[in-house]
């Protein structure tokens, strides 16, 4: 049986790759946010210390010394399946892979281990995982009470940006969440936008969830058939609404192909199963809010397209 996508509260955090530089200035950031950032990774690089936090040649010396559940991955496409499986075969059951553009096969092979080793995969080209103030897992701003503090709000979302924005504006409304998701915007992930909303749905405190979607794949139609059973309240918000087809748009996976993964198609599927769909980011939290019956100030009721 595989692990949650959310972590607990205190589960050990490694991160492989931590000497790099931007590991390093995420890692300072996801300490910030209260992430209990336990272990690094960084073959060669062992008997380092990276803000306070021990380096190790390999993650299964890691394991030696610390508890891990869960490791944050800062490597190239190319590094990360190598990096993945030694964190599975270690005992690591959680990865997130922020690498984009990582080789579909290598995806696969990723997700062949996950399977065989009951361990969770969020990614690749995601931004990471949120539980205010409790963990920031990867390159979101965890740290900052302006865009995250816990509230009753579930968010999953494909794009980081995008992400970043929808909770900044559940913020300033009076909200907060209970969790922020990020699935990533390659063709394949190790966790779908359904998965993450029916984890959502099931996790203590949650009273509403927000999807953010965009055009490419069908995850938001799948999602939607999920949303059809749920007892709490969804408002979406789907971007690239002029998408032209054929034409691939920001994310590796954001491409629509025919009839399939067109915004209004997507649309349609969350509208018909029973979801609030916003034309706009900035209304997304006044739809939540209602939905919540909700009093907010200076916020723009959400409106149908």
């Amino acid at each position: 049986m595989t692990i949650s996508i959310v972590p607990a509260f205190g589960e050990g955090v490694l991160v492989q790759g931590i000497t790099g530089r931007q590991a390093s200035f995420w890692t300072a950031m996801m300490l910030r946010g209260g992430t209990p950032v336990v272990a690094g990774a960084s073959p060669g690089r062992g008997g380092r210390q990276v803000e306070g936090v021990p380096v190790y040649d390999s993650v299964a010396e890691a394991t030696v010394s610390h508890r891990l559940t869960t490791s944050v991955l800062f490597t190239p496409p190319s590094a990360t399946r190598d990096a993945a499986v030694e964190a599975m075969e270690a005992g690591v059951r959680r990865v997130v892979l922020l690498a984009e553009f990582v080789p579909r096969q290598d995806v696969l092979s990723i997700m062949a281990v996950a399977r065989r080793t009951g361990s969770r995969v969020v990614g690749p080209n995601t931004a990471g995982l949120v539980v205010p103030g409790a963990h920031s897992l990867g390159i979101m701003p965890g740290f900052s009470p302006e865009v995250f503090r816990p509230g009753p709000v579930g968010v999953v979302s494909r794009s980081g940006s995008l992400g970043t924005l929808i909770c900044l504006e559940l913020v300033s409304a009076g909200l907060g969440q209970s969790a922020f998701i990020g699935v990533g915007g390659d063709p394949i992930v190790g966790t779908t936008t359904r998965e993450a909303v029916e984890e959502l749905a099931e996790l203590p405190g949650t009273r509403a969830i927000v999807i953010v979607g965009e055009v490419g794949g069908v995850m938001e139609e799948d999602a939607a058939e999920a949303v059809r059973a749920l007892d709490v309240p969804v408002v979406a918000f789907v971007a690239g609404r002029s998408a032209p087809p054929g034409r691939r748009m920001g994310h590796a996976g954001a491409i629509v192909t025919g009839a399939k993964g067109t915004a209004e198609g997507k649309v349609a599927a969350l509208r018909g199963a029973g979801a609030e769909v916003a034309d706009t980011p900035r209304t997304v939290a006044a739809a939540v809010a209602a939905a919540l019956d909700t009093t907010t100030q200076g916020v723009t009721p959400a409106r149908s397209a």
